[in-house]
């Protein structure tokens, strides 16, 4: 991939990065100049990726913007320069062919983001969180460097996981119904998967190099973050998980410093 400038695309893609998505943006800060470039853009593809199914109450309306991220991945995919952008431009400098296809999996999975169905089970929503966390984690550590693919995609999952714990009441207050089971057992089952994941992300034999370990920076939370739901369940409902200010930075910079997440 080629190397790029901190033109205005980038620049109004790392100002929506730290707008929409401002725990990746502090990931991004801490990587190296050019790996947060390309940080900057895939995060923004994610936030854009993210917003589309909220585009509009209109259902078709919504699934049109979906599509129109699908058309921007089959277009990468197919090795052609994709439409004019500020998001989808640089998105076609950064991203490989091979890895573009993944744009598939994700739009698909954020179809859920358009309806207000509930997921017909657990296997349901944790599928949704590897397709779209997991991918998006895996795009990224593969765009970076070398990487195995099951130990980036668990800790996407894992990322995932403490992600949606997070937002839980913001989706409700969306009417949404984005758990199975929403009582505190069904929350402690959801953090033990995160944390079953974020352990086989550790403990499997494949190779992250450094240069895609700084993909993985932005889960530096995820494992304090699933502890605390599975020990604290009550804080996912008050919206009360997460870290101090001060032991977020404390974490980042230790993740950052020794490589390891």
């Amino acid at each position: 991939m080629q190397d790029l400038q901190f033109d205005d695309d980038i620049r109004a893609c790392a100002e929506l990065v730290q707008r929409a998505d401002p725990d990746r943006f502090q990931a991004a800060m801490a990587t190296p100049l050019q790996v947060r470039l390309k940080l900057f853009v895939l995060y923004a593809f994610n936030a854009e990726m993210s917003r589309a199914p909220w585009a509009s109450q209109e259902s078709m309306i919504a699934e049109m913007r979906v599509q129109w991220w699908r058309d921007v991945g089959a277009e990468i995919a197919e090795g052609k320069t994709p439409r004019r952008h500020y998001v989808a431009t640089p998105l076609g400098q950064v991203l490989s062919p091979k890895l573009a296809h993944e744009i598939d999996t994700i739009a698909e999975a954020r179809r859920w983001d358009i309806y207000r169905d509930p997921f017909d089970d657990l296997d349901a929503l944790v599928k949704y969180l590897a397709d779209t966390a997991g991918n998006v984690m895996w795009m990224s550590a593969a765009t970076l460097g070398q990487a195995d693919e099951e130990r980036v995609h668990a800790f996407g999952l894992a990322h995932g996981v403490a992600s949606w714990l997070r937002a839980l009441p913001e989706l409700e207050r969306q009417n949404r119904v984005p758990m199975v089971d929403g009582t505190l057992e069904g929350v402690q089952a959801l953090a033990q998967i995160g944390l079953d994941a974020l352990q086989n992300s550790r403990g499997a034999s494949g190779v992250v190099d450094k240069e895609a370990r700084h993909a993985l920076l932005a889960g530096w939370q995820s494992g304090a973050i699933l502890r605390q739901a599975l020990t604290q369940p009550e804080r996912v409902a008050q919206g009360a998980l997460g870290m101090s200010e001060f032991r977020k930075r404390l974490r980042l910079m230790w993740c950052s410093t020794t490589g390891r997440w």
